[in-house]
């Protein structure tokens, strides 16, 4: 496709990184990712599909949900941290920039956002958004629900790795609303939203949160629970009721030791090895159809260590 044609607000820079050499056995992310100003060419048809990141600079739905802004720094901050691992993947991968949610426009950033992401998606990419607070979640949804594959009939799954529901009943769309929104678009669409959460924290969820999820059967596993052996029967259940999956992973789903730099450091949280072995899973399942990573704050970032984490898991998705 022309990524030249994409409307997004900031177009992709160079990447940077460590140099060990120009050959193939020595390739790190930032030699491997090709920016959208010039089009790559395709995987070969025996590899997998090409991949696109696309970045969404926002914090508005955090500062709308009252956390700790400075989100909208957070794709640099990824990018930046892929840019150095060694890159052992056979996609094709593209950058095709940002868009940039200016001030509190909000939902106009989110409308352009799907609108690039069903354009990569219908054109067989498999899209990253890289946020961006979790309003970057109503985005994403945009994205996917606009596609042929869902106006085709594929049965759509929504896969959260959260702390928090995120189906706050709200006056304004913001990082704690998009679940609740994505359940209401797709009931208007003559569909039922199947939404799934790994690591729900108890205490950080009010008793009409759960009420919510209830009501919207919502499958849903405590922080507590997730041991590997119960994320993998949840997750495989899960995968059995879809066709394709849009996975969303908020960073505070970690404990804060491993993601501090997010806009709700978590106190229990959910392991690195156990969030980065359901990633595989998912992966694994040839069901992946979108993922965004949400939440990472550089401004309370520590050595960097959550840019790192969510850079890793992007690396595992890829491969």
């Amino acid at each position: 496709m022309d990524y030249t044609s994409l409307a997004v607000d900031t177009p992709a820079q160079p990447w940077t990184g460590r140099d060990d050499g120009g050959s193939p056995a020595h390739r790190r992310w930032w030699q491997a990712v090709s920016a959208s100003v010039a089009t790559p060419a395709l995987s070969d048809a025996t590899l997998p599909g090409p991949a696109a990141l696309l970045g969404f600079c926002s914090d508005a739905g955090v500062a709308r949900n009252m956390g700790r802004t400075g989100a909208a720094d957070g794709p640099a901050a990824i990018r930046a941290a892929l840019g150095s691992l060694a890159f052992h993947g056979t996609r094709t991968v593209v950058d095709a920039g940002d868009i940039v949610v200016a001030g509190d426009a909000l939902e106009d950033g989110q409308a352009r956002a799907g609108a690039a992401l069903a354009a990569l998606l219908d054109a067989g990419h498999l899209t990253f958004v890289l946020g961006g607070g979790h309003e970057t979640a109503y985005a994403s949804y945009l994205g996917v629900a606009g596609t042929a594959a869902v106006a085709n009939g594929a049965r759509l799954g929504v896969l959260n790795l959260d702390a928090h529901f995120d189906l706050r009943e709200a006056p304004s769309p913001s990082s704690g609303t998009p679940f609740l929104q994505m359940a209401r678009a797709e009931a208007a669409a003559g569909r039922e939203l199947n939404y799934a959460v790994v690591g729900i924290s108890e205490p950080n969820n009010t008793r009409a949160l759960f009420d919510t999820a209830h009501e919207l059967d919502v499958k849903y596993l405590l922080d507590e629970d997730c041991s590997a052996g119960r994320t993998d029967g949840f997750v495989a259940s899960f995968l059995e009721t879809v066709d394709i999956v849009y996975l969303t992973i908020d960073l505070d789903v970690m404990p804060a030791a491993t993601a501090p730099g997010v806009s709700a450091p978590a106190a229990y949280g959910v392991p690195l090895p156990v969030i980065a072995a359901l990633c595989r899973q998912v992966a694994a399942s040839g069901k992946l159809f979108h993922c965004d990573v949400a939440e990472l704050n550089p401004a309370f970032d520590i050595d960097s260590r959550t840019a790192k984490v969510a850079a890793r898991l992007v690396d595992t998705l890829l491969r």
